[in-house]
């Protein structure tokens, strides 16, 4: 296991050399996502209004507030991965998205382009959106704002993290290590508990 911190866009070298285990922080730009904006450019065939390419998203729905023409941060928390999977082939190959960051993990087709093009998928820790929030400096941009609270967000962050590299761009996937290691143990634990 290794420590890196990252300034984004990330390359494809920068993407290579981690694996799962790492911990991770990085500066830079971030880019917010959820379930409405990726359908909006996936089912519904808009093209994000900025470039995407290298750059990590994170799954959020961001609470914001407006204060005349800017949008402040209020609370960024993180949610689950696993329900918006079906995009995240498509950002990584189309968008050249490098990084997913969102609890939960996701499945093979989203780990098999991340071993095609680059890319990792970055666990952060539930519960950590107090963090999470003052590790964003400014909310640079919303596009797409008549779809807030998931519209696409543009974050400038510094140290975020930490983050776990959970799936990597070698077809490393700590969620199915962990769940062979815990399958492994049950025969000893029926053992002792009497249970054939």
């Amino acid at each position: 296991m290794a420590t890196y911190h990252l300034n984004s866009p990330f390359s494809e070298e920068d993407i290579r050399m981690l694996r799962i285990g790492d911990i991770v922080t990085f500066d830079g730009r971030l880019f917010g996502i959820r379930d409405l904006t990726q359908i909006y450019m996936f089912d519904q065939g808009h093209e994000p209004p900025v470039s995407l390419a290298g750059m990590p998203c994170i799954h959020t729905a961001p609470s914001l507030q407006r204060v005349k023409d800017k949008w402040e941060k209020v609370c960024v928390g993180t949610t689950t991965s696993t329900r918006m999977d079906r995009f995240t082939p498509g950002l990584i190959g189309q968008y050249g998205v490098r990084a997913i960051i969102g609890k939960g993990g996701l499945y093979q087709g989203s780990l098999d382009a991340m071993q095609k093009y680059g890319a990792v998928y970055l666990a952060i820790v539930g519960g950590s959106a107090a963090l999470e929030t003052q590790q964003i400096e400014e909310v640079e941009d919303v596009y797409w704002d008549f779809l807030h609270p998931e519209a696409l967000y543009q974050f400038r962050v510094k140290n975020f993290g930490p983050l776990t590299v959970a799936m990597d761009s070698h077809g490393g996937n700590l969620y199915a290590d962990v769940l062979a290691e815990a399958e492994s143990r049950l025969p000893s634990i029926y053992e002792k508990l009497g249970i054939v």
